[in-house]
């Protein structure tokens, strides 16, 4: 997921170097999405780990 998000982030500022105002764009807001959810997702697998704690 993350890495999804750094290539999108990539793209965005290729896209935005050309000119390409509404591919930078679009792909800047889709990294931005992919990296909220990565982020939740990381939040609860957190949570998950110290809720379980270490097995023997």
């Amino acid at each position: 997921m993350l890495y999804w998000a750094l290539l999108f982030f990539i793209v965005a500022l290729v896209a935005g170097v050309f000119g390409f105002g509404g591919i930078a764009s679009a792909s800047a807001g889709i990294a931005q999405i992919l990296f909220v959810i990565f982020l939740i997702l990381f939040v609860i697998a957190l949570a998950a780990r110290a809720l379980r704690g270490r097995s023997p």
